[in-house]
């Protein structure tokens, strides 16, 4: 199974992982970091890089956990650990806005998206083939996909 791990040491808090997370999983039919629109609420990434408070940077992804309370504590059955790949995926049209994977992931990765009706995680960008955007994105190779 595929996950994207981190190496904090190596982040220098740039955010092309943001901006590339946020190319890829645009809906105006745009391509390219160049023009994004970042006065759309809805162009909003699924990661996020945040000042660790001692002069460095922390990657803040989804997990993908092998145990995910995220999709063990969501009562629609939205997100779910997909046993093949070991992703967690989601699926929008089950999701109830409860926010109970909110709550309860410990990485604080699942958000509400804008209009409170759905939340915003990483998929591990299933629809790309060279797989997630972010990743490639990163210059440091600070995140990273290992088999584990």
């Amino acid at each position: 199974m595929k996950r994207i791990l981190i190496d904090a040491s190596k982040c220098d808090g740039c955010k092309n992982c943001a901006l590339a997370c946020m190319d890829s999983h645009r809906t105006d039919g745009g391509s390219g970091v160049e023009t994004l629109d970042f006065k759309d609420p809805a162009m909003e990434a699924r990661n996020d890089i945040v000042n660790d408070g001692k002069g460095g940077y922390l990657p803040m992804f989804c997990r993908h956990c092998s145990v995910p309370s995220c999709a063990n504590s969501c009562m629609s059955g939205a997100l779910e650990k997909n046993v093949d790949t070991g992703h967690v995926t989601y699926d929008e049209s089950r999701c109830g806005a409860c926010f109970m994977c909110v709550m309860n992931c410990p990485y604080g990765i699942p958000k509400p998206d804008v209009t409170r009706t759905k939340i915003l995680k990483c998929d591990f960008c299933a629809e790309r083939p060279e797989g997630p955007a972010c990743v490639l994105a990163c210059p440091k190779q600070a995140i990273y996909v290992e088999e584990v």
